[in-house]
């Protein structure tokens, strides 16, 4: 099955770099960002889990946990990490789950029901759809699904700018335009009324149509 935004983010057991975790208790009321990856030792996601490490604490700073999955055992993965620590500069420091059974990328839908086999015998383009970028919230639901080919290196600033309006649009009723940045003039949400829109923003708003009333970001 796929999943939809809204949708609680499945539960599972398993085996990571860093123990094995419960997921649901792992998150402890933390933002999540859950990336894939098809096998150990290919080549754009090496680029990408080294990023990932090198910026951590602008996610550590936004209280968003890392974890990332491959299609692996977990040794491969210990690995792995030291090339990434050699060409990248960093190894990843955020747990990487294990999932040589393919179980996990089944549960959320990565990878078809009917997928099989030993992991050590399928090809990164047999799981070449384990590519994806779950934001969770707190709440444990999915906010946010990015799906990216395995030739093209996923754009990680691009997480983080989404997650700064997930995380003003969750604490204020607002939504954020296009290409928005932290800081920006950002949108009344459509749920709020004028009238109620009069008391959350004494000073007025911008309105060049009725329905696009811009207000200051909210502090």
């Amino acid at each position: 099955m796929s999943f939809q935004i809204g949708d609680t983010a499945p539960d599972f057991e398993a085996e990571t770099t860093q123990g094995r975790i419960r997921f649901h208790e792992w998150i402890d009321g933390s933002w999540v960002v859950f990336f894939s990856h098809p096998k150990d030792f290919t080549p754009v996601c090496t680029t990408e889990l080294g990023y990932v490490a090198r910026i951590k604490p602008e996610f550590d700073k936004r209280n968003v946990k890392l974890i990332g999955l491959s299609v692996d055992p977990v040794d491969n993965h210990a690995k792995w990490a030291a090339d990434i620590e050699e060409t990248q500069g960093i190894a990843p420091n955020y747990p990487m789950i294990g999932d040589p059974d393919l179980r996990i990328s089944k549960l959320y839908g990565m990878l078809p029901a009917s997928a099989s086999g030993d992991a050590s015998q399928r090809t990164p383009a047999d799981n070449q759809t384990v590519r994806n970028v779950f934001v969770i919230g707190p709440d444990k639901k999915i906010k946010l699904v990015f799906v990216y080919p395995m030739t093209t290196g996923r754009n990680f600033d691009e997480v983080l700018r989404v997650i700064d309006s997930l995380q003003l649009t969750a604490s204020h009723r607002v939504a954020t335009p296009v290409n928005w940045r932290p800081g920006e003039n950002v949108i009344i949400a459509g749920s709020v009324s004028d009238e109620e829109a009069k008391k959350l923003y004494p000073d007025g708003w911008q309105a060049p149509k009725p329905y696009l009333r811009i207000v200051p970001q909210p502090r």
